[in-house]
């Protein structure tokens, strides 16, 4: 599985998550373990442990950046996109910042109609010019 494909997963997990939060997370791994239409290795797995563990900072980020949009406004995919590629951007050191980016991009045009994607390039475009060098 590419890191590609484990991005895809990591978002239709979380995306799924969304709606059993009453769930522990490994309660719900075990579930989609059984149940998912895909598949998810140890990338996958790192990228929805780290989002739901940074779930706090990174909604923060989203917020400060998406300018008019107020973080329950924002669907949910477009959300767990968000929260993807901001784990990577700054908590991963082992994904460059652009590709992070680019990951997500393609993700929201894959998986969301309309300028969803444009609007994912802008938010990680505005925390990417604070990042320090």
């Amino acid at each position: 599985m590419t890191r590609k494909d484990a991005r895809a997963s990591a978002l239709q997990l979380l995306y799924q998550y969304e709606f059993h939060r009453d769930l522990k997370p490994e309660d719900y791994l075990a579930r989609a373990a059984r149940d998912f239409e895909g598949s998810f290795n140890d990338y996958t797995l790192r990228l929805f442990h780290g989002v739901l563990e940074h779930t706090e900072a990174l909604d923060a980020l989203i917020t400060a950046h998406s300018k008019n949009w107020r973080l329950d406004r924002i669907n949910r995919v477009s959300r767990c996109i968000l929260r993807i590629a901001l784990f990577e951007m700054r908590f991963d050191d082992k994904v460059d910042t652009p590709i992070a980016i680019n990951e997500a991009v393609e993700l929201s045009k894959e998986f969301e109609l309309g300028e969803s994607s444009a609007f994912i390039n802008g938010v990680l475009g505005g925390v990417a010019r604070e990042e320090p060098s």
